[in-house]
């Protein structure tokens, strides 16, 4: 017994003693050009670990906590390296980088992915061959308590036809810019979530002249009374009436091609219902139609094409379901397979959800089905039916949601960044903070401030973008929310360098994520070139008096 108490504490200790590397520090990876670099972890107290990388050969000893790091000298732009780190264990860290490193940041606009835009830049997506564009993608994390030190998953993939798919596409066509003229190589930490306000994405230091939101902080600091607030909302939630959608629960399915539609009525597409004679409803509308399909189209891979829809959606055709989208926002594209669609009458049924405002299908879009070099267009009349209809709940609502709280997103996304050196930060983001631009004014200074502090360097360029043009155009003199938060945002050009992409005009009034992303990177990267780069003679602005 006292053997295998001894041979379990020596195996103990020898998995202790592994020297780990945090998530960011792994095979592929850029570091800064040009700067000390940091490379750090953890061991057992006291363990002695050794580095070699290009030219750099350091020794260091972890601390009694288990933390070390070391500083490896300026390097010129270059690679592939190798990094060999010894301790108890052997690590080999392949294929690295050096070059310049961005932190990306924001939301849902610079979370947007180049697949999401795959029909304008399908031929970007298509000849992406960038090896020396690497990007690493953050995972939406939260924490209200405190800061973490390190990410639970992530890894460096390079700009290639299949990964460059998932990069921001905001980010990778800056960084393709900045490439092509610099010839270096581009790493993109992208920390981005949708939806989110600016105070989530900043530390409790950084809103320290913010009393109400310091309140806040501490109050979510009590497990206890975040989840009394989470409890009171399951137990509402639990309380509403059962959904009873007629169309899935009756003898047929509405979208079953041997169904029989009767008391159905026409309705336009695109078009919300609200506008069309269904008052007030938040619910489930089915939406029916036959099509007619020449057999040219037939025997081929097809896509539908229904713009966005409010809020979410099923779409069957011929009774089998093609796919769904689960919010508003994403515009709907959707992939038929080659034997589903028939020469002659086919089945198009859409069960759309809509849980506030207005519901249905927006103007403005394409609505079309697509096979070979053939288009039908899918505007017109369909035929529509209510199956289920959702009570107004007017009981409490916690509209709590970690994500949006203040130094969530800071605590566990971009803590664990800050020992990573960078050339200076994109940032992407206001149309969650529209309703207090007043407040937006003091809170992006903050952020940048705050930031800058955080990485210890406090000329970091931040380049951040105005947000676009959305919703109805009004000719008649009235208040703007959005127009109120691109003044705040215009302010933060008195911080010395910074820069701002100006998007007003790749905005479009029917969609929050307007489809022209290339623009919007390349105008930060105009920006870069001036104020990261130096370049002499670079107007990427017009800056008003009184401004800088």
């Amino acid at each position: 017994m006292v053997y295998f108490f001894v041979c379990l504490f020596f195996l103990s200790f020898s998995c202790h003693a592994q020297v780990k590397l945090p998530r960011l520090v792994r095979d592929s990876m850029i570091i800064q050009r040009d700067a000390r670099v940091r490379i750090w972890g953890w061991a057992s107290p006291h363990e002695r670990i050794k580095i070699k990388f290009n030219g750099n050969n350091i020794n260091t000893t972890a601390e009694a906590n288990g933390n070390w790091s070391v500083w490896l000298s300026p390097m010129k732009a270059g690679g592939p390296y190798t990094m060999n780190i010894d301790a108890s264990n052997h690590l080999v860290i392949s294929n690295v980088l050096i070059g310049d490193v961005w932190i990306c940041s924001g939301q849902s606009n610079m979370v947007h992915q180049m697949e999401l835009h795959s029909v304008r830049y399908a031929d970007e997506i298509a000849k992406a061959n960038y090896p020396e564009i690497r990007d690493f993608w953050i995972p939406t994390m939260t924490d209200l308590q405190s800061t973490r030190d390190d990410l639970p998953t992530g890894y460096w993939k390079s700009a290639n036809p299949e990964d460059v798919r998932q990069f921001s596409a905001v980010a990778y066509f800056f960084a393709k810019v900045i490439y092509m003229k610099y010839h270096v190589p581009i790493g993109l930490i992208n920390a981005s979530v949708g939806g989110t306000p600016i105070e989530a994405w900043t530390s409790e230091e950084g809103l320290k002249e913010f009393p109400a939101i310091i309140n806040v902080v501490e109050k979510n600091k009590d497990t206890s009374y975040v989840n009394s607030i989470l409890r009171k909302a399951l137990a509402e939630n639990s309380n509403r009436p059962k959904q009873q959608d007629k169309g899935l629960t009756g003898e047929k399915a509405w979208y079953d091609t041997t169904y029989t539609p009767k008391e159905w009525h026409s309705i336009n597409i695109p078009g919300y219902w609200e506008d069309q004679g269904i008052k007030d409803l938040d619910g489930v509308v089915w939406y029916r139609r036959e099509i007619s399909v020449p057999a040219s189209m037939t025997g081929k891979p097809a896509k539908v094409f229904l713009g966005r829809i409010v809020d979410a959606d099923f779409l069957y055709v011929n009774g089998r379901l093609v796919g769904n989208t689960t919010y508003q926002y994403p515009q709907r594209r959707y992939q038929l397979a080659p034997d589903l669609l028939k020469a002659g009458k086919n089945i198009f049924v859409v069960r759309v959800t809509n849980n506030t405002g207005k519901g249905g299908f927006v103007p403005d879009k394409p609505y079309c089905l697509i096979a070979g070099n053939d288009t039908i267009d899918l505007k017109g009349y369909w035929q529509y039916k209510v199956g289920d209809v959702f009570i107004p709940h007017r009981g409490m609502n916690s509209g709590f949601a970690a994500q949006n709280q203040p130094t969530a997103l800071y605590n566990a996304m971009i803590a664990p960044l800050i020992n990573y050196n960078i050339k200076g930060f994109l940032w992407y983001q206001g149309e969650a903070n529209t309703s207090r631009a007043t407040e937006y004014a003091k809170l992006q200074p903050a952020l940048i401030a705050d930031w800058r502090r955080l990485w210890k360097q406090p000329v970091a360029p931040f380049l951040y973008v105005q947000l676009p043009g959305f919703m109805e155009m009004n000719y008649l003199p009235s208040e703007s929310q959005w127009a109120a938060l691109r003044e705040a945002q215009l302010k933060s050009l008195s911080i010395p360098n910074t820069g701002m992409a100006v998007a007003i005009d790749l905005g479009e009034w029917n969609d929050i994520h307007p489809d022209r992303k290339k623009e919007v990177g390349d105008r930060l990267a105009l920006a870069a070139e001036k104020i990261a780069y130096g370049e002499k003679g670079i107007v990427y602005s017009r800056i008003l008096k009184g401004i800088r």
